[in-house]
């Protein structure tokens, strides 16, 4: 049980040794650097378009840094374990204003819906940029984090799985679409050395893969999972499981995991949420693309933050603005652009997509795979 606990949060794989032994022996990149770049921003277009056309969401600005006492910066987990880079900022001022450079725009977004105006059935899509200095830096987790952030405004008839599967089915479709595009320019991406990108997603509840493999800790357990579906929504992140221990610690105050959603087999499920995985046919590994979900009602979010032990998040402007019915209902989600890259594009590192800061230690190590980081 032990090792469940310790899987929960924390990203990365956490020592260099496991690093060189994952990472493939016998890599060659199918494209070069600059042919990368030019199939990375087709893929860039195809997908911001794809997601305005699918869900109906426009392009808008998004903050880099934000007011800590504003509530709106995302704590990624709830143990409070990784937490923003923060500074005071404003020349001049009496009391400088507590800037923190964000970690996502998963909370901004929401108050943002009303902002930009958006009426039901119409959202926001955003190019983010963040800063995660708390990851252990390895092939697919950087400091350095570029998503594409989107909310869009429901109803109260939509908070149910049937409304957010077929939201992540038309996500899925804008991410195949975009991996046929890139193939198209640039033929050499099919190849047999890997499978096709899998046209379709497998929904699964977190409560299902717990079932099928009860003594393995979730990581192991995704592993398995997409091993025989190698994409898959896992649906129920954060609520605990019959093992007494959620499937991944998520935070209390945007995605919604404590409603109850299905009961199957005399149990009830919960949890409007989930992250879309995939097979790495270049790394073996599980590859997380995106973290979506329903999102808190003002009833939901004074349950997660008492069982998370919050509660004084509720004094907080972006909280109390929940509570008093003063930002819509919403879903949204953050796809995370360098990953999704990594994963159509074949490369076995982030640092074949993106250009950031890695260990001597790291670099070292991908020189002797052939693997050459952007630099």
């Amino acid at each position: 049980m032990a090792d469940k606990k310790a899987d929960l949060a924390g990203p990365g794989i956490s020592t260099y040794e496991e690093v060189e032994k994952i990472l493939p022996n016998d890599y060659e990149s199918l494209l070069s650097p600059m042919d990368r770049m030019k199939a990375l921003f087709a893929i860039k277009r195809h997908i911001e378009d794809g997601l305005a056309r699918e869900l109906n969401l426009q392009l808008v600005q998004v903050p880099l840094i934000v007011d800590r006492e504003s509530g709106v910066n995302d704590m990624l987990d709830r143990d409070g374990s990784r937490t923003p880079i923060e500074f005071p900022c404003g020349l001049g001022l009496d009391t400088p204003i507590s800037a923190q450079v964000v970690q996502a725009a998963t909370k901004w977004k929401r108050p943002a819906l009303k902002q930009f105006g958006c009426k039901v059935g119409e959202g926001i899509n955003t190019d983010m940029r963040a800063v995660r200095k708390d990851y252990f830096l390895d092939h697919d987790h950087s400091s350095y984090v570029d998503q594409w952030d989107w909310e869009r405004v429901i109803i109260p008839e939509d908070r149910n799985l049937d409304f957010l599967k077929d939201v992540v089915r038309k996500i899925w479709k804008v991410i195949y679409g975009a991996g046929k595009t890139a193939q198209e320019m640039f033929p050499q991406l099919t190849t047999d050395k890997y499978p096709a990108i899998p046209e379709e997603l497998t929904f699964l509840h977190a409560e299902e893969i717990l079932d099928m493999f009860p003594d393995l800790p979730r990581k192991q357990r995704e592993t398995k999972t997409i091993q025989k579906y190698p994409a898959v929504f896992i649906i129920g992140i954060g609520w605990t499981l019959k093992d007494g221990y959620p499937h991944e610690m998520r935070a209390a105050d945007y995605d919604d995991w404590v409603t109850e959603t299905v009961e199957k087999n005399g149990e009830m499920m919960h949890g409007l949420n989930g992250d879309i995985l995939v097979w790495n046919p270049v790394t073996k590994r599980r590859h997380e693309l995106t973290s979506m979900g329903i999102r808190v009602t003002k009833e939901t979010l004074k349950v997660q933050l008492k069982m998370s032990g919050q509660e004084d998040f509720l004094n907080l402007p972006y909280h109390r603005a929940i509570l008093n019915d003063e930002i819509p209902l919403s879903i949204g989600g953050g796809i995370g652009q360098a990953r999704t890259y990594m994963y159509l594009l074949r490369t076995a590192h982030l640092g074949e997509v993106t250009v950031t800061v890695w260990p001597k230690r790291l670099k070292e190590i991908c020189a002797k795979k052939n693997i050459i980081v952007l630099e």
